[in-house]
């Protein structure tokens, strides 16, 4: 009986460290597929107003009722950030304090258009300080501009041109939207993009 308990404890251990093993290398192979893949940035998901054109306007009221106008020329010469969002999007919840926090660093105009039933609309106030972000309830803003997901950003350029634009779940898209203005590119993915053909035609040349 002794000894058949001791061969079970032995069986065990063994199972046990070949278990270690091969969650080591598990882990080894994820990292590695982490390094290897590319970031993506913020994806283009619309059909609406395409980068480059002139972001459609409008007259519209903010929360409070004070008067906020989107597209057309920046305020204080400042480029703008229009993010689309709902009271009830749990992503978008979460997403808010980051925005605050970009619009700040960036010092960029942020509008945030939303849509949905008032009192959801005071829960999420409730819930979060605007500060200086402007937020507006309106539908027909997001059927202009064609947002079908959200959260949605869209940047404007101090002359109210869409500079940049994609679907932004994480900081990471936020920030993408940026960096995509200021390298010249519409989105991160079309920035991969140009670099891959950079380095096929590189390597055509040198053959």
């Amino acid at each position: 009986m002794t000894q058949f308990l001791i061969a079970s404890n032995v069986l065990l251990w063994i199972g046990l460290l070949a278990m270690g093993v091969v969650m080591l290398g598990l882990l080894r192979q994820i990292g590695l597929l982490h390094e290897r893949s590319s970031p993506m940035g913020a994806m283009i998901t619309d059909h609406g107003p395409d980068v480059g054109d002139l972001a459609p306007s409008f007259e519209v009221a903010d929360i409070h009722g004070k008067p906020v106008r989107i597209g057309g020329p920046g305020e204080g010469g400042r480029s703008t950030l229009l993010m689309f969002t709902a009271p009830t999007c749990p992503v978008c919840d979460k997403l808010f304090p980051i925005i605050k926090s970009i619009a700040r660093a960036e010092k960029v105009s942020v509008v945030m258009i939303s849509d949905g039933d008032a009192v959801e609309h005071e829960r999420f106030l409730a819930k979060h300080d605007l500060g200086g972000i402007r937020y507006v309830v309106s539908a027909e803003v997001g059927m202009r501009f064609q947002v079908g997901k959200i959260p949605y950003g869209v940047l404007l350029d101090p002359t109210g041109v869409i500079r940049s634009k994609g679907l932004t779940n994480t900081r990471e898209h936020l920030e993408s939207l940026l960096e995509a203005d200021r390298s010249g590119f519409s989105s991160i993915q079309q920035f991969m993009a140009s670099r891959r053909k950079g380095r096929h035609e590189h390597g055509s040349n040198a053959a």
